[in-house]
């Protein structure tokens, strides 16, 4: 593709531009003018709509006919079968665990979990009010910075891309910072709540899941957590409601992969420079803190305040009809149906309300839910609850601010984002760094003018803004 054939003899003027025949269905499509043809087909794709920059055996999404399978297990079996860490080690490693192996996995995962005493001092160098994705996009890259062993700077570049060949070191190393990351993942985050409420930070505590520490690192208060009616009668140490605890990991299911969404082409994109885990991880992190993307449950919350109540619904409708309201929670960029997530949590959410008590909210949100499934206008467009909808209720319900929404989706997708680094570290290939084109549309060359003889350039954007001064 892209050798004229001795036959292609031009008979008009010539066009800077490409026109593409799909032979199944006859269609042309015209590319926009190039300026280059010497590597071959370049593609000019805003937002990356509709290109593939990998091969994957992660997770696999149909959006026309609303399916997500990781390793070919559909999510509905796993969110009812599985557990989290269970999932995790399928999603990383490709295959579901014997209970030995599941068990090492849990184990060390666990057991990674606990940090070093000097990160309290780190934690409390953030304002009182600082973004508790702030905090954790700060906190992997910080976490990094203890493991030299784990950094291909120090180490030398073939530190991980040598795991495809086999060596055992080097993947016993991989595992290590595979375990250090899930691990730490939840203590970092739990760190990033209580530092924010003043209060002291609780090591990991062994005997319980992975979302049960993880609740529990968030609320405990003392040595016993539990008030008694008698003073001689004996407290009972805290532990999370099962109920809760479920409701969590189900979640974490839900949210461990997606596919190649932003944070996780982020990740590929980072890691392809080589660098440790740990900073590919807080670039991920980063690129979820966007509201585009981890930001959409918390909108889903604030759009249900704001509508108010049940009776408010139909005049919102017609407000985001007329473009003058945002409708959150309604649509996916990939699927085209339903998202089958979005079913597995509605009934988490009626389950953590039976424990946490009926949202004020949810009377708002069920009529919002059935007046847009019900409306030509939303149908048409394929506009169907997603998984934001409801997840934003039961992290409300649980109690949890809605800024660290955010932070409730990087923990499991951290094992997300480690499949993905996993998987083109242990490429045949070997890794070639990203490096996307671009179609350049500025100026042509033009000589440097002297101070005296520029003419100035002015208006909104054109310029450096004045700003005002505040210290």
């Amino acid at each position: 593709m892209g050798r004229e054939t001795p036959s292609a003899k031009p008979t008009q003027a010539r066009e800077d531009s490409l026109t593409v025949i799909d032979n199944r269905t006859g269609k042309q499509y015209k590319d926009r003018p190039e300026d280059e043809s010497e590597r071959g087909l370049r593609v000019f794709d805003r937002g990356f709509l509709n290109t593939a920059v990998i091969e994957s055996s992660i997770t696999y999404i149909d959006g026309d006919n609303g399916i997500l399978r990781y390793r070919g297990y559909p999510i509905e079996q796993l969110a009812s079968q599985s557990s989290f860490l269970e999932c995790s080690y399928l999603l990383i490693y490709g295959s579901l665990p014997t209970r030995k192996q599941l068990a090492h996995f849990e184990r060390e995962t666990l057991l990674h979990g606990v940090m070093h005493a000097d990160a309290a001092g780190f934690f409390r160098s953030f304002r009182y009010d600082a973004h508790p994705m702030a905090i954790l996009t700060s906190a992997f890259a910080y976490l990094g910075s203890y493991y030299g062993e784990a950094n291909p700077s120090l180490q030398g570049q073939n530190l991980y891309t040598q795991c495809a060949k086999g060596d055992p070191v080097a993947l016993q190393n991989m595992d290590k910072q595979i375990f250090r990351l899930i691990g730490k993942a939840t203590t970092l985050a739990a760190m990033a709540y209580r530092v924010r409420q003043g209060r002291e930070f609780v090591v990991p505590p062994t005997g319980m899941s992975y979302t049960e520490s993880f609740l529990y690192q968030l609320d405990h208060l003392s040595p016993t957590d539990a008030v008694t009616s008698s003073a001689s009668a004996s407290a009972a140490p805290y532990k999370p409601h099962p109920v809760l605890a479920r409701a969590l990991d189900i979640l974490f299911i839900l949210h461990a992969d997606h596919e190649l969404n932003a944070s996780s082409t982020t990740v590929l994109q980072t890691g392809s420079s080589l660098p440790d885990p740990y900073s590919v991880i807080a670039a991920g992190c980063a690129s979820l803190y966007g509201p585009l993307h981890g930001g959409a449950n918390e909108a889903v919350i604030r759009m249900l305040v704001s509508i108010g109540s049940p009776e408010n619904v139909p005049s919102f409708l017609t407000a985001v009809k007329r473009r003058e309201k945002v409708l959150s929670g309604f649509g996916h960029r990939v699927y085209k149906t339903s998202d089958p997530r979005s079913f597995i949590i509605r009934k988490v959410a009626d389950e953590v309300f039976a424990v946490m008590g009926r949202d004020p909210l949810l009377d708002t949100a069920m009529a919002l839910h059935d007046a847009a499934l019900k409306d030509d206008y939303f149908v048409s467009r394929k506009l169907a609850p997603n998984v934001d909808f409801w997840s934003g209720l039961i992290y409300r319900a649980m109690g949890f601010p809605m800024d660290f929404f955010p932070v409730l989706f990087v923990v499991p997708r951290v094992v997300g984002w480690l499949a993905h680094w996993r998987q083109m570290m242990l490429s045949p290939e070997g890794v070639k760094i990203w490096r996307p084109r671009q179609v350049y549309a500025g100026p042509s060359e033009r000589p440097y003018v002297s101070f005296d003889d520029r003419e100035a350039i002015e208006g909104r954007g054109k310029e450096p803004s004045v700003v005002a001064h505040s210290g």
